[in-house]
């Protein structure tokens, strides 16, 4: 656990458990990890609230989504954020955030990137500290979901890349890779609609007020989620879109293929009729048996073929 404590107008403090209070004018912020299973032991006789015990079990859930509910006492958030080390295969895990009136206690996994970027910022850049517990839960949720707006550009790339090859007839790019980027984008998408849904259900009944310039900022939070949302959607579009536009010019390949053995067929059809009929068994056949006969059939020959090629040439079949 670690707690820090943010003083009425000057810059945050981290303190062990022992000094954990909140301090006048002030608020408090508990950090727990996923591994501390009894985390209530400890934040409960700071925060002086006891905590549901489902409200525990959520927070330790490692694939609870995101989700609001309130007591009389505080206010639980559940956001899920992007696990970076995941790569291609986007993993998430969800942040616990209980809100009290001047404490905020996280539930975090072990390897949190946002909430660690927040702490780093605090304690070692110069900012604003922020003013309350609401203002500090913001900090964080925007840190999560700019990792989420991090990977536009990488998923946008990607998308592009495949276009081109899918493109190309001749490619025997994988469509599995093409799949399992559709897939990505419809989690992505499910997610943004969850986190939306999340914080829209706690600003509309939350129990503390928010200042005006708070609520703005929260506003713009939603919007970015909605912008994920909507660049997820989009992009499933495009993905399916390019998956006609492969299989459409494979048929087009195809349909160019036969024509042009069709073509063959039709030509050479004739020239095989012709000695067929000069492969005949019969005693007698007509210059069969002169001395230029084969070289009449075979010039003949040529010039029905020649003749064949350009009427289908003229005809554009080919």
């Amino acid at each position: 656990m670690e707690a820090f404590v943010f003083p009425s107008g000057a810059p945050p403090e981290s303190v062990g458990a022992a000094q954990a209070t909140v301090p006048p004018g002030g608020f408090l912020w508990l950090d727990f990890s996923h591994e501390e299973a009894d985390w209530p032991t400890v934040a409960e006789p700071i925060t002086g609230v006891r905590f549901h015990d489902r409200h525990v079990n959520d927070s330790l859930n490692p694939a609870h989504p995101s989700f609001y509910d309130n007591t009389g006492d505080y206010d639980m958030l559940v956001f899920r954020s992007h696990v970076p080390e995941s790569g291609e295969a986007f993993f998430t895990h969800p942040s616990t955030f209980f809100l009290l009136d001047r404490v905020l206690v996280t539930v975090r996994p072990p390897r949190s990137h946002s909430i660690a970027a927040v702490r780093q910022r605090l304690m070692h850049q110069p900012m604003r500290a922020p003013a309350n517990p609401m203002a500090l839960m913001q900090l964080i949720l925007n840190a999560m979901v700019d990792g989420f707006l991090a990977m536009r550009e990488p998923l946008a790339a990607r998308a592009e890349q495949w276009a081109e090859a899918l493109l190309d007839p001749r490619n025997r790019e994988d469509l599995r890779h093409i799949m399992q980027h559709r897939s990505v984008l419809r989690r992505l998408e499910s997610l943004s609609e969850e986190q939306e849904d999340a914080v829209i259900g706690w600003r509309d009944n939350q129990r503390l007020p928010m200042e005006e310039q708070l609520d703005v900022r929260y506003t713009d939070l939603v919007e970015h989620i909605r912008r994920i949302s909507r660049f997820a959607s989009h992009q499933q579009k495009e993905v399916e879109n390019l998956i006609q536009l492969h299989f459409s010019a494979i048929s087009t390949r195809t349909n160019e293929i036969m024509s042009t053995l069709t073509v063959v067929s039709a030509v050479i059809l004739p020239l095989n009729l012709i000695a067929g009929i000069f492969g005949m068994n019969f005693e007698y056949v007509r210059e069969l048996h002169t001395h230029t006969g084969f070289y009449v059939t075979l010039g003949g020959m040529a010039a029905l073929a020649a003749i064949l090629l350009l009427f289908f040439r003229l005809k554009r079949w080919f």
